[in-house]
């Protein structure tokens, strides 16, 4: 049971580090398209759409990388009242993650809501460049399915084991101290 528990933490922690790669390279492509519309207008030319893309890849790079950031203690966190709580801590720590994953579990169904109508009615974003919506917006859908995932893992390590993923950033090292 062990080995097997031990295999779903390495298969979730290397789901989380791959959608922190893929937030990253967003944020690698928002610098190249803003870079490439610093010399497109330096030479007089346009880019059609690179506005909207470079919103997309921004959206991207936020979604993708909330679960690794939480799962390595990145979120800044309300260290300073679970603290405060003292022997209660890890009961506001349950609560917290109780609410932070039914709130995301239902942005979840609400992203894969949107990415289904907008492929239904093939809406198009208002840009020049006219992208079909579904295909920027189910960014958002996998970045929230791997949030809620990682926060009802989160939750279920902090009920059965006392600590969470979410612990040991540099903010909750200053405030156990």
């Amino acid at each position: 049971m062990a080995r097997m528990l031990g295999l779903v933490r390495r298969i979730l922690d290397t789901i989380y580090l791959i959608g922190g790669y893929i937030g990253a390279a967003f944020l690698i492509t928002i610098l190249f398209l803003i870079t490439a519309q610093m010399i497109a207008r330096w030479t007089g030319l346009t880019i059609p759409g690179a506005s909207d893309y470079a919103g997309y890849a921004m959206a991207g790079a936020s979604f993708m990388a909330f679960a690794y950031a939480l799962n390595t203690g990145s979120h800044i966190r309300v260290t300073l009242a679970l603290t405060a709580l003292g022997r209660w801590r890890r009961w506001g720590e349950v609560w917290c993650l109780s609410i932070g994953a039914v709130v995301v579990s239902y942005i979840f169904y609400n992203a894969w809501n949107a990415v289904y109508w907008s492929r239904l009615l093939g809406d198009v974003s208002q840009g020049q460049d006219a992208t079909p919506l579904w295909i920027p917006q189910i960014v958002m859908v996998i970045g929230s399915a791997l949030l809620a995932i990682c926060l009802w893992d989160n939750l279920i390590r902090m009920i059965f084991t006392g600590t969470s993923g979410t612990e040991g950033s540099a903010g909750d090292a200053a405030q156990s101290e």
